[in-house]
């Protein structure tokens, strides 16, 4: 009997030893499996549920003005995303988290529910730092913050029609934003990275491809001045109750645009207000019939053609003329007068008489070379070149209308780069709001050197006692311009009180430095001549710009207490 026991308790033994040995058997197998054929599907499996390739956002690059300052930049924000997935199976942190997130929980849910087959949603873009901290602090499973970049216009209002905006995803949708977009912008970048079960970045596996930031760019605009430009042109719109305006300043000698601004304006930091009314760029795109700003040039073609000479003088009485069934018209009767009257008076009978008198192809020519009806190439998105028909097309009474600013179409861009032929000895240096090395832009004759300082001479009358631009005028500074005041056109011919109140100046006159345009579109507060409404702006402005730009006063008095203040003797 106890034989049995000890053969059964033998038999057991084997049987468990075989049993444990066929279990240690497949467990190796088993291992060998998973480790050896089966290694390349389980790492995939165990890369898809933990390691993830992500996008590394390249930095936009920097727009600032022509002394670095910043005008528009790229700061980092967190970014809120979700795996649907992990969020659903843990929803009941969704309450914590809409709260957080300023959202609709039903909405929020409803959301991930149409999306849980993706593997990432955004739940929201571009969040406050605090906000990001509050949500990384709920630690909700399938939730996690990633790094961007969003675009900052430190200068807001006063530079956004020049700079434009991006979207959320700083693609460039208006001004320079738009015109460089692919200069600004860099090129992404991708890593492969660890995320833990709460989809948290734990660390970098590999870098696939390595982010390359954007350019930086830098403009020609001077923000002191562009800031002044902005308000004094934003208080003469306000204060005339006007429907906007615009104003360009531009560097006479290089062609530097200093400033640029219209109204109204728009925050380009305010995504939320963008509309095609407010973003528009009117300086570059909007197009106006010029009226009497055209008159210096209409003087210019008549000595350039030898029309006339320069002590010519015309009979203006009794202050009308019929050219068909049209009537010119004056303010009033001036009688006989010379150029420079025809100029500082604004005679539009006396610049009729010249229009008519002056061959049609040297009255184009000279509007065509101030570039007039062709577009400047600023870079500017939207830029147009108004227009100017060909002069074969000319009846006379368009070549009348022309004489003194209507029939054309321009913009306040290309009046100051017209302007820069009267500062340059005839030459009109083309303008240019980027600053670039190695930029060789031609100047183009316009008129002759003899020419251009004869009318120049003639506008600062303007300016004068008798002229119609007083309030141009700039303490210790000569200063030239002309006035401009044309109604607007409507269907059926012009509107009776509806006007365009223009101003162009150039300061200063001994050795002209500034070029300025100011356009005040309908003001109806009573007061409508460019004279009283536009050339206030170009005073207060073109003042500040002559002091920043240290240039010395014309007279020889002023220029003697201008060289005492910076520590030198007069020059010989």
């Amino acid at each position: 009997m106890g034989a049995l026991k000890r053969q059964v308790s033998h038999w057991r033994l084997k049987v468990l030893m075989v049993g444990l040995a066929g279990i240690a058997a497949l467990l190796l197998l088993r291992a060998m499996d998973l480790q050896v054929f089966k290694q390349d599907f389980l790492q995939g499996q165990g890369e898809a549920r933990q390691v993830r390739t992500v996008i590394e956002p390249a930095y936009r690059g920097m727009i600032t003005d022509r002394n670095g300052e910043p005008l528009a930049i790229s700061g980092p924000v967190e970014t809120v995303w979700a795996h649907p997935g992990d969020l659903l199976a843990a929803v009941e942190h969704l309450p914590g988290l809409a709260r957080v997130l300023d959202a609709d929980p039903v909405a929020l849910l409803a959301r991930l529910e149409s999306r849980a087959n993706r593997e990432f949603v955004y739940l929201r873009r571009h969040l406050p730092p605090d906000q990001a901290r509050q949500v990384a602090a709920l630690d909700v499973p399938g939730v996690a913050l990633m790094r961007e970049f969003r675009r900052y216009y430190p200068h807001g209002e006063a530079v956004g029609h020049i700079i434009g905006f991006t979207d959320i995803d700083e693609r460039g949708q208006e001004g320079m934003e738009l015109a460089f977009d692919g200069w600004l912008s860099g090129r992404p970048g991708s890593k492969r990275v660890l995320r833990d079960r709460h989809g948290q970045q734990i660390r970098n596996v590999a870098s696939i491809l390595p982010a390359r930031d954007g350019n930086d760019l830098r403009l020609t605009i001077d923000q002191r001045l562009q800031y002044l430009a902005y308000r004094e042109l934003k208080g003469a719109v306000q204060k005339h109750d006007a429907r906007g305006g615009s104003a360009v300043l531009v560097d006479a000698r290089s062609g530097d645009i200093l400033a640029l601004v219209n109204q109204p304006g728009f925050n380009p930091n305010n995504r939320a207000q963008f509309n095609s009314g407010l973003t528009r760029n009117r300086a570059a795109t909007d197009t106006l019939e010029p009226g009497s700003v055209i008159k210096p040039f209409t003087v210019a073609a008549a000595l350039e053609s030898g029309t006339v000479a320069l002590d010519v003088q015309l009979d203006t009485a009794p202050g009308t003329m019929r050219v068909g069934r049209h009537t010119v018209r004056d303010i009033r009767n001036f009688g006989r007068i010379d150029l420079t009257t025809l100029l500082s008076r604004s005679s539009n009978v006396g610049s009729t008489q010249l229009a008519l008198d002056t061959p049609p192809a040297d009255f184009w020519r000279m509007l065509h070379q101030a570039g007039f009806g062709r577009s400047l190439g600023t870079g500017l998105p939207g830029e147009v070149g108004g227009l100017l028909r060909d002069f074969p097309t000319w009846r006379r009474v368009e070549l009348a209308t022309l004489g003194y600013g209507y029939g054309l179409s321009v913009t306040p861009l290309q009046l100051a780069a017209a302007y820069t032929a009267f500062a340059n000895d005839g030459y009109r240096i083309p303008l240019r709001l980027v600053e670039a090395a190695g930029d060789e832009r031609q100047p183009e004759s316009v008129m002759r050197a003899d020419t251009a300082r004869q009318i120049l001479a003639m506008m600062e009358h303007v300016t004068g006692a008798q002229g119609t631009a007083r309030q141009a005028r700039i303490p210790g500074y000569r200063v030239a311009g002309k006035t401009g005041t044309s109604r607007k056109a409507i269907a059926g011919g012009y509107a009776s009180d509806r006007y365009v109140s223009l101003f162009v100046g150039l300061a200063p006159v001994s050795n002209p430095r500034f070029v300025m345009v100011v356009v005040i579109d309908e003001p109806s507060a009573g007061v409508y001549y460019g004279g009283a409404v536009a050339a206030p702006v170009f005073a207060q402005v073109v003042e500040s710009a002559l002091r920043l730009f240290n240039e010395p006063p014309d007279n020889l008095g002023d220029r003697r207490l201008w060289m005492a203040q910076q520590g030198g003797g007069p020059r010989s």
